[in-house]
């Protein structure tokens, strides 16, 4: 049975050229290439069981939805809604 602690495997990804190419100028800037910042994440995120970072939408951040519902609560008060012409109908 092959010693799985020792053995080393190919992972292929795809990402676009762009990623690839900034993050490699990152990690190159830290001493690392991409194949070691990898594994670094993979490492990682074992023992963390799970991400080594928070993955969620800024969109749901605490400021955004305060900022969303005191907007709400204006237009429920009928306060600073203005109407706009959107769309240039010729009718000036």
């Amino acid at each position: 049975m092959p010693n799985t602690k020792k053995e080393k495997v190919s992972l292929s990804v795809k990402i676009s050229l762009e990623d690839k190419q900034r993050a490699t100028a990152i990690f190159e800037s830290l001493g690392l290439n991409l194949s070691t910042a990898i594994n670094i994440f993979i490492k990682k995120s074992i023992a963390e069981g799970g991400f080594p970072f928070d993955v969620k939408d800024p969109f749901y951040s605490e400021a955004n939805q305060a900022e969303l519902n005191r907007r709400f609560q204006k237009i429920d008060n009928d306060e600073g809604i203005h109407e706009h012409n959107l769309l240039d109908d010729g009718d000036e």
